[in-house]
């Protein structure tokens, strides 16, 4: 069972993902635009945009319009039960936002595309729940974003917020367009893996935007291929040489592959300066660092373990660590990568100390939870037999780096500007097409 010692912040459902993580994407579906019908434009409301307050009143009007009023904001309606706001397609979030379609929802609230007026061009607008929690989080995400923004001159790092206001209780961030996160490319291509060039372009970019952001002295804390996103939609259609995981169903025997490796890191919500607390829990189950669930504080090196579990998943296919509760957890890391640091295990928060059998060793499988449980552990390979299950060159020096990235001791973890001088990106490797 999930330790309910410390409080997840900000995210307090992070862990409550099924197994194979069903989630609304940022690609998800549009919702179906309803049948056109008379409505009266009756509106009265007070808006804060760009700091100043604006109060429309309209009169009922002596006619009625079919569809959604154009260019004027749409009538005031109450969120729904969770904070989220309720719209329309085809309406306006002020006027210089036109609504096209849902994009994806989460637990700080949803992302639409948009069309913006002003510029002519489509944006992502994040419009967070109206609750003063998600509303903190957001304006400490405004906060990163222009301070990102302000030093990453090239732009290349980090998704670029276009504006942000404040609009019926719900703060909305206006970012740049950019294509599918990982994830999603990987969900929607039956989990089938990355050619390992590929992962060596994206693991390039990653370091490179974890150096930026240390740099600054931001941590991010919550890297996912969730939290990765191409910059652009556009695919290539290739013959696949490997059996997926999970086969489609009609028995293709192509793949798709992303036509351009630019990614960009976007969710900053979570994100903390290195002179902050840093006691409570951080990161997506899947992707966190051990000295995360064994309260022994956390720092930079956070952000490199989730980096490890990252580039596993997309040599492979699947999370490395599908779990959900902290003793399979820590079962699952000594199965894959050797047995927990006895210094590491006597400095473990009390609260911990449940996990182990005297302070010696995991309470494991004397522990576990059920058979099921046992088996998921049980089943894991060793990191090195994982890595050239599905490598075909290269191996090696992936392995090296994946062993520096996921070392338990956060000081002796690998830092990402050290990673990034790594033989697996500057030794001259055969090119394999993709």
């Amino acid at each position: 069972m999930e330790a309910q010692w410390l409080a997840e912040y900000p995210h307090q459902a992070a862990d409550n993902r099924p197994r194979k993580r069903p989630r609304l994407a940022w690609d998800a579906a549009p919702q179906l635009f309803p049948p056109p019908k008379a409505i009266p434009m009756l509106y009265c409301g007070q808006e804060l945009i760009n700091g100043n307050f604006t109060t429309a009143f309209l009169p009922p009007p002596p006619i009625y319009y079919a569809g959604p009023p154009r260019n004027l904001s749409p009538p005031w309606r109450p969120d729904d039960k969770d904070g989220h706001y309720v719209f329309t397609l085809g309406e306006t979030l002020t006027p210089r936002y036109r609504i096209l379609s849902k994009m994806g929802e989460g637990t700080f609230g949803q992302v639409l595309e948009c069309w913006d007026l002003e510029n002519q061009e489509s944006v992502a607008i994040k419009i967070v729940r109206s609750l003063q929690k998600y509303r903190e989080a957001a304006m400490i995400e405004i906060d990163v974003l222009q301070r990102l923004g302000k030093h990453d001159f090239t732009g290349s790092r980090c998704v670029q917020i276009r504006n942000w206001f404040d609009y019926r209780n719900h703060i909305c961030i206006v970012f740049e367009k950019l294509g599918p996160s990982l994830y999603d490319f990987l969900r929607k291509n039956s989990y089938r893996s990355f050619p390992i060039d590929l992962v060596r372009e994206f693991a390039r970019q990653i370091l490179e935007s974890v150096t930026f952001m240390h740099d600054l002295r931001l941590i991010h804390t919550d890297l996912k291929p969730e939290n990765i996103l191409l910059v652009s939609p556009d695919t290539i259609r290739v013959h696949d040489y490997k059996i997926p995981i999970r086969p489609p169903k009609d028995g293709s025997v192509f793949k798709n592959l992303p036509k351009s490796s630019a990614i960009k890191l976007i969710d900053f919500g979570s994100t903390t300066f290195d002179h902050q607390d840093h006691n409570y829990v951080v990161s997506t189950r899947h992707y966190r660092a051990p000295e995360v669930i064994l309260g022994l504080g956390w720092n930079y090196p956070c952000d490199l373990w989730s980096v490890g579990c990252i580039l596993v998943e997309l040599c492979s296919g699947e999370a490395l660590f599908q779990t959900h509760e902290n003793l399979e957890h820590l079962a699952m890391m000594e199965k894959v990568l050797g047995p927990l640091p006895k210094h590491m295990i006597a400095r473990a928060d009390r609260r911990a100390e449940k996990y182990f059998r005297r302070g010696l060793r995991l309470d494991w499988p004397e522990g576990a939870a059920s058979r099921e449980s046992m088996k998921a552990v049980w089943k894991l390979p060793r990191l090195q037999n994982l890595v050239m299950q599905h490598v075909d060159h290269s191996a090696g020096d992936l392995i090296d780096l994946l062993q520096g990235l996921l070392r338990y001791d956060p000081d002796e973890r690998l830092k990402a500007r050290q990673a990034l001088q790594h033989p697996f990106f500057t030794r001259c490797h055969r090119r394999c097409g993709y």
